[in-house]
């Protein structure tokens, strides 16, 4: 089947089975490898991407689902103007050890950014939506404090 999506901000129009996964279609197809693929179940969140702004795994996506919508990669939220202060953010806290799963927090704090509602949330909310995201190295404590910190909420 033939999937016409914007990806990462581009027109794409590309070719994949039905039944193929998202995330098989950005790594394997397109080359694009910072979605990481870890429990290939729609637990762990590594595979996280943006679709239509919103946050989903690319692992429990079929690719054929995507065809009309805008999908943004780890790589494009990389190109764009608010990673520059995620990454100060995840530095400054040390949020980040192995970093297998960085572009599943990077694009989870992405949709939570560009959400109108994020400043709003509770501490309690915004930390549900971070915990969608396992992480084996931090204990959460400096991502959380990262986030914080990017909504102006301190420690």
């Amino acid at each position: 089947m033939l999937i016409n999506c914007t990806l990462n901000g581009r027109a794409v129009t590309v070719e994949a089975a039905a039944t193929t996964r998202l995330s098989a279609l950005l790594r394997e197809t397109l080359g694009l490898t910072g979605t990481h693929v870890a429990c290939d179940e729609g637990v762990c969140g590594a595979c996280t991407v943006l679709l239509d702004g919103g946050a989903a795994r690319a692992c429990l996506t079929l690719a054929g689902q995507c065809d009309g919508m805008a999908i943004e990669t780890v790589e494009g939220i990389a190109a764009g103007e608010a990673f520059e202060r995620i990454a100060d953010a995840f530095l400054r806290h040390n949020a980040l050890q192995c970093g297998f799963c960085t572009p599943g927090f990077v694009t989870t704090v992405a949709a939570l950014l560009r959400d109108e509602a994020g400043e709003r949330l509770s501490d309690a909310e915004v930390e549900a939506r971070i915990s969608s995201v396992a992480c084996r190295c931090t204990g959460y404590l400096p991502i959380v404090a990262a986030v914080r910190d990017l909504l102006g909420r301190g420690r």
